[in-house]
């Protein structure tokens, strides 16, 4: 299979409908789209080791690498100490789970109020801080982690060159969502995975996939499904286009860019 993944969040609709789970989510990546697995944690419901290993097993029987573990709920910064230490609690948890399903990368976010334009430098202290240690478990566990530039002070990418900066680990990444703007130049040579939204796999696409591998970038290509209607179909779109580039790339075509 192609390095595409395809989102578990791009399910979420269903899910909410309670008419899939991970488990028919990792059948359908499999049979339905012939690509791997990138779990958002909202599809797991526990990180008790059991269920953990159950979700191991399925990925196995399918042959399936997980591209990522895509972590809600962990942030680094809340201003709230309590809530602060809660995440941690579960960032550990989302790590071990991580480890134990194997995870190419893991997405922990920065955090920080959702309407933000900065860090202080309070927070960027305890932020490079935790993942200066997270970079340095993953290093040892053959995996990268990292923020995702799509919320609060992650969407501004001159935070998010400061963080990866500062960080300084081979081990630490971004989870890079393409925005098709200048700002995904700017994060790409920290780029450890990709989410590929509807705007961009019918917008500029092979422009901004161009733009990464030229800029040395090895990973999946994450496809991510934001509506939550009519996903089974609008998925296979995005699939579709994303390896039609990666097969013009095959057949050392020239990819026109829109």
């Amino acid at each position: 299979m192609e390095q595409i993944s395809v989102a578990s969040y791009a399910f979420h609709g269903l899910l909410r409908q309670e008419v899939m789970d991970v488990f028919g989510y990792l059948e359908s990546v499999k049979f339905r789209y012939g690509v791997q697995a990138d779990i958002w944690n909202g599809m797991l419901p526990t990180t008790d080791r059991d269920y953990v290993l159950k979700v191991k097993r399925a990925l196995d029987e399918r042959g399936l690498v997980l591209a990522n573990l895509c972590v809600d709920g962990a942030h680094i910064w809340e201003d709230d100490p309590d809530r602060r230490e809660a995440n941690y609690r579960t960032a550990l948890a989302h790590l071990e789970a991580g480890e134990l399903l194997g995870a190419r990368t893991i997405r922990i976010d920065a955090g920080g109020a959702h309407d933000a334009k900065s860090f202080t430098p309070e927070q960027m202290d305890l932020i490079v801080q935790r993942y200066r240690a997270f970079a340095h478990r993953a290093e040892q566990g053959g995996y990268r982690v990292g923020p995702e530039n799509h919320w609060g002070p992650e969407v501004v990418p001159e935070n998010m060159v400061a963080i990866c900066e500062a960080v300084d680990h081979p081990a630490f990444g971004v989870l890079l969502h393409l925005r098709g703007n200048a700002g995904d130049r700017e994060i790409a040579p920290w780029a450890m995975h990709t989410h590929l939204a509807w705007e961009i796999t019918e917008g500029p696409l092979e422009a901004s996939m161009n733009m990464l591998r030229d800029a040395g970038y090895q990973g999946y290509w994450g496809v991510e499904h934001h509506t939550g209607e009519n996903e089974y179909s609008e998925v296979a779109v995005q699939v579709a286009r994303v390896r039609a580039v990666l097969d013009r790339w095959s057949q050392g075509s020239q990819v026109e860019e829109r």
